[in-house]
């Protein structure tokens, strides 16, 4: 029999690891509405008897038996440190679909945000936040260098997570050139560029609109400078600015906003 190719056992590793992946989602928002999704794959909820309790709709909801612990005892894969509540579930990371069609779900004017190696999972669920606020299609990174679905990131998210896409993509420059061939606007977020996101956007606001964010300190990365339509940056009100990249983002979308 021949030996399959190395890249051919390499992709077939990747889709096994990809298949057996789960997260482990904690505190009570976040249990309570991963619960409430009709859309999560849930496989193992444990909770101490009072998170039990403030959870009773959404574990009839969520149709799974709740493994009830001792909170003195309260043994699930989770950081120690972190603030869970009494509530933990495990999951299955949600599948948002293809990139294309959910670039192009809704009707009016579309907005996308593209992180370029955001890592910390809190700016990314602060960053989901705004972007439901906001009502945009989706949040976009990369598959590697970009912040995946956790318990921490969910947290943040305040519930976002289960409502707002997620997609992480394997090319950020591919993904761009994908949304410019659907008729996207691709504006990268850049602190020296000399036109701000309302200039850039004059008389353009009913077009569908990718924002770009680069991580805190080095920003974009030349490739995607190069890739972008346009170079932007947001209008402060003194000579200098500087936003936390989540905080960037809600400024960003406010500022595109139809």
């Amino acid at each position: 029999m021949a030996k399959k190719p190395k890249w051919v056992v390499e992709k077939e590793q990747a889709r096994k690891a990809s298949a057996a992946e789960t997260v482990w989602l904690f505190g009570l928002h976040a249990v309570r509405d991963a619960l409430m999704n009709p859309r999560r794959e849930k496989l193992r909820l444990v909770l101490t008897p009072n998170a039990a309790d403030k959870l009773t709709d959404a574990i009839a909801a969520g149709g799974i038996e709740p493994e009830i612990q001792d909170p003195r005892r309260f043994t699930v894969p989770i950081d120690p440190q972190s603030v869970h509540q009494g509530a933990a579930l495990e999951v299955k990371p949600l599948d948002w679909g293809r990139l294309e069609d959910v670039a192009i779900a809704a009707t009016g004017a579309l907005r996308l945000v593209l992180l370029d190696r955001v890592t910390d999972p809190h700016n990314v669920g602060a960053i989901l936040r705004s972007a439901e606020v906001f009502g945009a299609q989706a949040v976009i990174g990369t598959r590697h260098h970009a912040a995946p679905e956790t318990g921490a990131l969910a947290k943040t998210a305040s519930g976002a997570l289960e409502r707002q896409p997620y997609l992480r993509e394997k090319n950020l420059a591919e993904t761009i050139e994908q949304l410019q061939k659907l008729g996207y606007l691709v504006l990268g977020l850049d602190g020296e560029a000399t036109e701000t996101i309302e200039q850039a956007l004059e008389g353009k606001r009913d077009m569908p609109v990718a924002l770009v964010l680069g991580a805190e300190g080095p920003g974009l990365r030349p490739k995607t400078k190069e890739t972008v339509d346009k170079l932007v940056k947001i209008d402060f009100a003194g000579e200098f600015g500087s936003l936390n990249v989540s905080n960037a983002a809600a400024v960003a979308l406010y500022a595109a906003r139809a």
